[in-house]
Formats: C-alpha cells, sequence, structure tokens
C-alpha cells in the first residue's frame, strides 16, 4: 500500500496492526486472524510525519539518486520556502515557476527532510536569518517543503 499525500498536507500512511501477545485466556492451538492493513492520517508536525513525507517523496520516484544538496540550490530553496510562508496566497506553483534551477532546489529540499525534525528546525533558523523574520515552526516549514516536493514532481 503505498503513501498518499493530499492537497492540504496530510499524509495517508498504511498501517498494519501489531501482534497481540497471548493473554493467558486464548486457545494457543488457534491460529491468530490476519487483519487487512488500515491507513492513519498524519498531519504536518505529528510524530512520524517526516519520515512519511521522506518515504512518500521515495515513492514518486524510487530511482532517484540519493540527494545532493549545493549551496546555490540551498540558497535558492530557502527564498522559495520564505516566499510561499509569506505569500498572502500561499502560491507554490507561481513561486516555483520563478527558481532557477529547480531541479538543485528540489534537492537542497530533500536533503533537510532526510534530516528528521532537526534539520527541519535548522533549516527554519537559516531562512530566518538570509529572509528575515522569525523562523517558522518545523510542522510549517515541512508542509511547505511536502508542496514544493509535490510541485517540483508534477
Amino acid at each position: 500500500m503505498e503513501i498518499i499525500r493530499n492537497d492540504d498536507g496530510t499524509l495517508v500512511v498504511p498501517v498494519i496492526p501489531g501482534r497481540h501477545d497471548f493473554d493467558g485466556e486464548t486457545d494457543p492451538g488457534v491460529a491468530p486472524t490476519d487483519e487487512a492493513p488500515t491507513t492513519r492520517v498524519l498531519h504536518p508536525g505529528e510524530g512520524g510525519y517526516d519520515e512519511a513525507l521522506v518515504a512518500w517523496d521515495e515513492q514518486q520516484n524510487p530511482d532517484r539518486e540519493p540527494v545532493v544538496s549545493t549551496a546555490s540550490g540551498r540558497q535558492e530553496a530557502m527564498a522559495l520556502v520564505h516566499e510561499v510562508a509569506t505569500s498572502p496566497d500561499h502560491e507554490v506553483a507561481a513561486a516555483v515557476e520563478h527558481l532557477d534551477d529547480p531541479t538543485a532546489s528540489g534537492e537542497a529540499l530533500r536533503h533537510v527532510l532526510v534530516g528528521g525534525v532537526p534539520s527541519v528546525e535548522g533549516f527554519a533558523a537559516e531562512v530566518a536569518a538570509a529572509e528575515g523574520g522569525e523562523p517558522l515552526p518545523a510542522h510549517e516549514a515541512t508542509k511547505i517543503i511536502g508542496e514544493v516536493l509535490a510541485e517540483l514532481d508534477d
């Protein structure tokens, strides 16, 4: 089952039911029932969201080489995240259109995601230092990164 990214940034992830330990009351000769995997909706900032977003991004292009962040790609990615965060219309598509090197910016953002929450927090602090303003909360930065990557993959 694949991870699905919704337009609002939430991720629908598969959840395979855990194993139930023998409680002493169940007949040990009876095999446990096979339960079908279920799903769970994860919101930005929720535990496991960053990891699920990385997995979603990898499933979009499983043959992609490991991510490499360049200085110019990171700078452009920081400006892009700031632009989307401060835009009154939250215009991701328009911001992505203005990128000089969409591939490098995407790689820089993927590199941030792979580092998990501490990496996203550090990136948000870098964005604030470079572009001005207060650092975005990690869940907001992660949501914007996911939106940008979805737009770049379209």
